[in-house]
């Protein structure tokens, strides 16, 4: 194509000359050029002929003289670049003196200035120069200030050192005027500085943009927004923003045990406590979860009757779950039914529950006025929280001790263990 246009404006080029060379030639005209009271004449061509010839020898004589000059800028950017080239591998291998010397140099040149300042930073940085990785970022503030906004919240974001693990530092550096709008990559870098800063919520607000410009593959993504959708419902300050973000969420995160809990358990604080337990209703309604059907009990809420008949009917299709059983356990103590849910709690045990099944034991012992074995049941949960075996409770019948060494051999359709008989 470039030929083509080449050899198109060559042809126009000759047909003008020689349609100009035509005219001359009928009315070749007279040029008269007075100079020092004398008079020079020639003819139109002869001029033109004239002129050309001192523009080319003018262009020739400052090619000349501009040669050094050039020779000498092309060979400072070729230095640049063996310095930055040099810079870059001895920074990849890790030996960051010699990086930041070789890419200090590299910064002279404009051209690479603003990579070679950046990764004389890092360097920097990786040595534990913090004042030295400052000034070469500094250097970069009035021609590249992006540049440098992006490798502050980067470096600031990396020290754990700070108080806030650098989020506060890398905030304030991305959202500079003169940085805005940012780049795909600060977009990123202030998602995550806003989620360390307990910000979740206007991250989660950042992840159409971020999986606009594709800035992190698809799986990341999924797993930042459950973490974040998961931390903005347990910053909600008021029921108001609880449920704004709870209904903006899509409708597969809804049903995800932990975006669950989390909406669960900040709407029982916030004294909420007929959404908090729809919510947990609602999903085990939809799909078995043993986290949540554990928390359905351990929730801070009253409607002990409401919530006791909803896990009576779960319980006949997860007879097996302890998580279900010590829900059970603690609604029925808190009725007053002791004896009851003693019986939960040993059966939940039975069917391999953790040290929540004994500990809840304990709190029941004691307020029974047991207190040996309250006592011993505290030390079991203990045990079980450390994966040790956990000591007979005394005063337990032959009878009861089957019952609760009972062989599991079958399992429902959900996967959860079934007693046998």
């Amino acid at each position: 194509m470039n030929l083509f246009r080449n050899l198109l404006f060559w042809i126009v080029l000759a047909l003008v000359g020689a349609l100009v060379a035509q005219l001359l030639v009928q009315d070749p005209g007279q040029v008269v050029v007075t100079y020092g009271g004398i008079d020079y004449v020639t003819n139109l061509p002869k001029a033109l002929l004239i002129l050309i010839g001192g523009l080319l020898a003018l262009w020739l004589v400052w090619k000349v003289i501009s040669l050094p000059f050039v020779a000498m800028r092309r060979h400072r950017k070729k230095q640049a670049r063996a310095r930055l080239i040099d810079g870059l591998e001895a920074l990849h291998q890790g030996h960051w003196a010699r990086a930041e010397k070789s890419l200090a140099q590299a910064a002279r040149s404009r051209d690479v200035a603003a990579i070679a300042e950046v990764a004389a930073a890092r360097s920097a940085s990786a040595r534990g120069d913090a004042a030295a990785a400052g000034r070469h970022l500094d250097a970069l503030a009035v021609d590249y200030p992006v540049a440098r906004a992006l490798a502050v919240a980067d470096l600031a974001l990396a020290d754990s050192t700070l108080a806030d693990g650098g989020a506060g530092d890398a905030l304030a550096a991305l959202d500079a005027a003169n940085v805005q709008p940012l780049p795909p990559r600060g977009l990123a870098l202030r998602a995550q500085a806003l989620a360390a800063l307990g910000r979740a919520g206007e991250a989660y607000g950042l992840l159409g943009a971020l999986r606009q410009h594709g800035v992190w593959p698809t799986e990341r993504l999924a797993q930042l927004e459950a973490a974040w959708a998961e931390a903005a419902l347990r910053e909600a300050a008021d029921a108001n923003v609880l449920a704004d973000h709870w209904e903006t969420l899509p409708k597969p995160l809804k049903s995800e045990p932990a975006t669950v809990a989390a909406y669960a358990e900040r709407a029982a604080a916030l004294r909420w406590e007929e959404a908090a337990a729809k919510s947990l209703e609602q999903a085990l309604d939809t799909r078995w979860d043993e986290s949540l059907a554990a928390l359905y009990g351990r929730l801070p809420i009253g409607r002990l009757d409401a919530r006791r008949a909803n896990a009576e009917r779960w319980l006949q299709a997860h007879s097996g779950s302890p998580g279900l059983l010590v829900s059970l356990a603690r609604i029925a103590r808190a009725q007053g039914q002791w004896p009851q849910a003693e019986g939960y709690l040993h059966r939940a045990l039975a069917q391999g529950a953790n040290s929540d099944a004994w500990e809840e034991l304990g709190h029941g012992y004691a307020q029974a006025g047991d207190e040996n074995r309250a006592r011993l049941s505290y030390v079991n949960a203990l045990h079980a929280a450390r994966g040790e075996a956990a000591t007979e409770l005394p005063g337990r019948d032959l009878r009861q001790k089957i019952f609760d060494e009972a062989v599991i051999e079958e399992r429902d359709e959900h996967g959860m263990p079934r007693l046998r008989g």
